[in-house]
């Protein structure tokens, strides 16, 4: 079954089902109960809330697969970009050849290229460096541990807070 398709090309999402899903008894207004009313109403809120969630994750789901898909054609235009850069190089050591031995113009382009990686490895490893574990975290779901930890057992077992004036906490 082929995907429906707007104007534009985009892929819409499937149709949801309409409000009311099911078929209700009809009953005259002025015979519902309050309750009823309440309920039916809570029926219909949830239905419609059930429906925009499952819409909202149609559409977002479509334009993150578009995205994606346009984020390949960056990847491939960053991988030429670098593979170009070869050529660059190569290109910089024959203007050097120039006035140089042709060895010592290709011995020197790579140098400088040595130097730029030893640099960018060095920022690198600077930028790791840096990076620390969540303390905060792994301190809360530490107590988090601890309080699911005691659950359960009796007051006596677990020192209870103290409580103020009023009998809150």
């Amino acid at each position: 079954m082929a995907s429906p398709t707007s104007a534009d090309g985009a892929e819409v999402p499937p149709v949801l089902p309409s409000i009311p899903l099911a078929k209700e008894p009809v009953t005259p207004a002025g015979e519902q109960s309050i309750g009823a009313l309440v309920k039916e109403a809570t029926a219909h809120v949830s239905t419609l809330v059930r429906a925009e969630v499952e819409l909202a994750r149609a559409e977002v789901t479509a334009e993150v697969k578009k995205g994606l898909q346009g984020s390949i054609f960056f990847v491939i235009a960053l991988v030429i970009a670098l593979f170009s850069l070869f050529f660059l190089f190569f290109a910089l050591g024959e203007v050097l050849a120039i006035w140089l031995p042709r060895w010592a113009a290709f011995s020197i382009i790579f140098g400088v290229m040595i130097l730029g990686a030893a640099l960018f490895g060095l920022l690198g490893y600077q930028r790791v460096r840096k990076i620390r574990k969540p303390e905060r975290t792994i301190s809360s779901l530490k107590d988090s541990a601890q309080v699911l930890s005691h659950r359960g057992r009796s007051s006596s077992d677990v020192a209870t807070p103290e409580l103020n004036g009023h009998g809150f906490r």
